[in-house]
């Protein structure tokens, strides 16, 4: 239990549903579909819609989804793939025709197609109780009436002001003054009620065929981009077999490859072995044993994970004990070793959110854009921003991520699920673009070997190796252990931003009770009834 003459806050407890996100529209829309009788994929579509409104920055829906699903807590975990595709002409080869030798953070061929609405409908059909036109009614709300802006939503919005300016379309709704908007203000975005009043009324197919689809692609195409409306109407998720390995009397669930889940598991793998409830929680040893372990885990990340259906990704030999046991080797507990080779690769914003209702159905969901806005390009008509997803591609023949037609490219976004004696005890995630794998890991054995509560296991400072860069420190680490791990040889630095964000919810099967949490760098809450 934490010092309660301290700054900070406690877990939230109740015995009949619950809903963590990272906004409190979205968490208080979930908590409202609980109470009203729809269950836990209907209260996850809901807030999810909402935060695709009122935190424009992290996500939206031209952006992509994954999902686990533990129907009645059930350990059988159920994983949806809602990772969106590359256009059915990008190709390597073409792309050099065009002149572009790498894809950029702004490129129309960063733009993958969105998966987020197909993933959405389909969960709802197959596990939900609610339309899609249900679920939409407080996002349309808060995209026609207005919303106001939050605290670290406002921050955000403001690093990105350069960027915005660049599409018309973006620098209209996104910085109606020239500016982007304060906390405290209200914000419209009427296009985008529109949209999603189409979709509300025609399902998927508004979003996927017609006028709506017409708009984003015509918009692509007027950049560069070789977007079809056939890449679009025949998008498309697909349930998949989750992967998972076992922690200290727990099975953690994680989405497949092309999502970087499998990096997560590799950490805990190789940490298991190596004592970490011997040192304090914030010890220079703790430390540097995750960053080393960090550094090979994303290392066979960035080499071996893409897509499956295109690429052999060897998962078993990669979750194998002996080849944990071969990379634990590896780690010098007393200095710096690894390569911190680099990824080229970005960070990126996301929603994470967890819901469980009152039948013990328990929601992991995630929706992301990946970068802050995307790619920046907002279809002028819809008010859709884009996502860019296919900035994980490159241009390499040679790499498992070569962009390729209808390819999904490396995902950073991951929901996991933690199961005990065959039920789900606990869906939790981590957002935060290349950190979440390593955040899984953090997280877990924050829990398991220092027994701290899920609040006080997301409020820990938090560190992250980033690939070919220094090691990026939060403030609250103390500055002896900095000292120590640069003694050790790791490069440090501090980070642009509070380092990622999370939300859990634990089930307490003998109790009747969750427990559920909520990140305090972010603006959202836990809240249940």
């Amino acid at each position: 239990m934490r010092n309660l003459e301290l700054p900070g806050r406690s877990p939230v407890h109740a015995a009949g549903g619950m809903a963590a996100t990272s906004h409190p529209l979205a968490t208080s829309a979930a908590i409202d579909v609980l109470r009203s009788g729809g269950n836990a994929m209907d209260a996850a579509v809901t807030a999810c819609a909402v935060q695709c409104v009122v935190e424009p920055q992290s996500t939206g829906i031209g952006g992509d989804c994954f999902v686990l699903y533990a129907p009645k807590g059930s350990g059988d975990i159920i994983a949806f793939n809602g990772s969106g595709r590359a256009p059915g002409q990008a190709t390597p080869e073409w792309l050099k025709d065009q002149g572009v030798s790498e894809i950029t953070q702004h490129s129309p061929h960063a733009v993958t197609v969105p998966g987020a609405i197909d993933a959405w409908c389909q969960l709802l059909d197959d596990h939900g109780t609610r339309s899609i036109a249900d679920t939409l009614q407080y996002a349309i709300h808060y995209a026609r009436e207005g919303y106001p802006v939050h605290d670290r939503i406002a921050s955000d919005w403001k690093r990105c002001e350069a960027m915005l300016a660049k599409d018309p379309t973006a620098k209209r709704i996104f910085m109606s003054d020239g500016k982007t908007p304060k906390s405290g203000t209200l914000h419209r975005q009427p296009e985008l009620a529109a949209t999603l009043e189409i979709i509300a009324s025609q399902g998927r197919d508004g979003f996927y065929h017609g006028a709506g689809a017409e708009d984003i692609v015509n918009h692509l195409k007027s950049v560069g981009g070789c977007h079809s409306m056939d890449d679009f109407a025949t998008a498309a998720g697909q349930y998949v077999d989750p992967i998972r390995t076992s922690y200290r009397g727990h099975e953690v669930y994680e989405c497949p490859p092309n999502g970087q889940g499998i990096a997560a598991l590799m950490m805990l793998n190789i940490l298991a072995e190596m004592g970490l409830d011997k040192f304090d929680r914030l010890s220079p040893e703790r430390l540097h044993l995750f960053i080393e372990a960090g550094r090979l885990a994303y290392a066979d990340r960035n080499a071996l994970v893409s897509d499956p259906d295109q690429v052999n990704v060897p998962v078993e030999k990669l979750l194998s004990a002996d080849y944990a046991a071969q990379l634990r080797g590896r780690i010098d507990p007393a200095k710096a070793t690894v390569d911190p080779a680099s990824t080229g690769l970005p960070g990126g914003d996301t929603v994470y959110l967890t819901v469980v209702d009152k039948d013990r159905n328990a929601v992991s969901f995630i929706n992301s854009l990946f970068e802050s806005f995307g790619s920046g390009l907002v279809a002028p008509k819809t008010g859709v921003v884009l996502q860019n997803r296919g900035l994980s591609f490159n241009l390499d023949p040679t790499h498992p991520n070569c962009i390729q037609p209808l390819k999904r490219p490396m995902h950073t976004i991951i929901p996991a699920m933690l199961v005990k004696d065959g039920r789900a005890v606990m869906p939790f995630g981590v957002m935060g673009g290349q950190y979440q794998s390593f955040g899984h890991a953090y997280f877990l054995t924050n829990l398991f070997e220092y027994g701290l509560d899920l609040q006080e296991a997301m409020d820990l400072p938090r560190l992250f190796p980033n690939v070919g860069a220094p090691v990026d420190i939060e403030s609250g680490v103390p500055a002896d252990t900095v000292k120590a791990l640069q003694d050790m040889g790791h490069k440090t630095s501090a980070p642009s931003k509070p380092i990622g964000g999370a939300q859990a919810i634990q089930i307490n099967w003998d109790e009747g009770v969750l427990t559920g949490a909520s990140e305090p760098r972010k603006d959202g809450c836990a809240i249940g009834y």
